[in-house]
């Protein structure tokens, strides 16, 4: 019997397949649904910084000139004056979650703070103590002044991922963006400072203009599996120079997907957008897409194809990366019969 069973955040999954926070979380249907249709675990909607931070007719106001800002899309989220019922309702929240289902339920700070930390471990420590079996940090910080460095950057992240996680019994996931100039460095140093696991990547939305009100307006798209291929990139690269766990969040759609994503060395992907589109009862076709292939070409279980497709053997990384680029130009340069882009030969 195929074994699709793996291991994140130190919790024994039936299955890679982790719904990642969304509104889709909001409704206590929704994720009894979601257990029923296969899913290993529930990373619920995220509470928001600034919703632990502001009062919530304040928070109506600061939001409508900023949504642009908030890694989950606020257009699919009701006003916020109810949206969660605040703090104290989400804590609710995750208690009711946690009785209704027998699957992990994970739970999610968004945001980021330059100044104290007492309300993110705070709640971190609300939300462990409502029974959430792990929490996600999803730090989400766009730098915009210039005399911000990089590496105060960095030392920020990991001053509050060690602040968090010295102050929790459970394990701690911490979702990032690409943006870092040395990734594997930055891994590394937030392993250390105490991450359970990365999430590979955050997706930082864009705001629209319109033209005609003159307003910078939110702008949603959904992901598409042609942006997981970031994700496999570095997942292949961290994966055997990591210890935690490792998560792909983002392009992940169908079977294929995910079976790349565990070749990789992922251990979880999460997803979101392929529910919005299909419907979450699609994670049935999604574990049946991975059993199917798994049966064909006699993988036995996850574990077994999990880092197979790392950069674990590859002495030279880097040399291998510039000459897989070099290969692509010159495929390029072959389909379209030019000969300027082609690599040199000795003749």
């Amino acid at each position: 019997m195929t074994d699709l069973s793996t291991k994140y955040l130190g919790l024994t999954l039936e299955n890679p397949l982790v719904v990642s926070a969304s509104p889709l979380s909001l409704d206590l249907d929704n994720i009894r649904r979601m257990e029923t249709a296969g899913a290993a675990a529930v990373v619920l909607h995220s509470l928001f910084e600034e919703q632990i931070t502001l009062e919530s007719r304040e928070l109506d106001c600061h939001l409508s000139h900023g949504t642009e800002s908030f890694a989950e899309a606020l257009t699919y989220f009701p006003e916020m004056t109810s949206y969660n019922l605040g703090p104290e309702g989400y804590l609710e929240h995750v208690r009711q979650a946690k009785a209704a289902v027998k699957i992990p339920i994970i739970g999610s700070l968004n945001g980021v703070s330059t100044g104290t930390w007492t309300n993110w471990i705070h709640y971190a420590q609300k939300i462990e103590e409502a029974g959430a079996d792990a929490l996600e940090l999803n730090i989400y910080f766009l730098p915009t002044d210039p005399s911000i460095t990089g590496t105060q950057v960095e030392q920020m992240y990991c001053d509050l991922v060690r602040a968090v996680k010295n102050n929790l019994k459970i394990p701690l996931a911490v979702k990032i963006g690409p943006y870092f100039s040395s990734m594997t460095h930055m891994a590394q140093r937030l392993q250390r400072a105490g991450a359970d696991a990365l999430v590979l990547f955050n997706r930082f939305f864009q705001p629209d203009f319109d033209l005609e009100s003159m307003e910078v307006i939110p702008h949603l798209v959904l992901s598409s599996s042609q942006e997981l291929l970031l994700r496999l990139h570095w997942t292949a690269i961290l994966s055997p120079r990591v210890k935690c766990s490792l998560g792909i969040t983002g392009g992940v759609h169908t079977a294929q997907d995910v079976l790349k994503a565990m070749m990789a060395g992922a251990h979880v992907t999460l997803l979101t957008s392929a529910l919005m589109r299909n419907g979450i009862d699609y994670l049935k076709q999604l574990q049946a897409g991975l059993v199917e292939w798994m049966d064909e070409h006699e993988y036995k279980s996850i574990r077994q194809m999990q880092g197979s497709m790392s950069q674990w053997a590859v002495a030279e990384p880097a040399a291998f990366e510039r000459a897989n680029y070099m290969k692509v130009l010159s495929s390029y340069a072959g389909r379209t019969g030019a000969s300027a882009g082609a690599p040199e030969s000795n003749q």
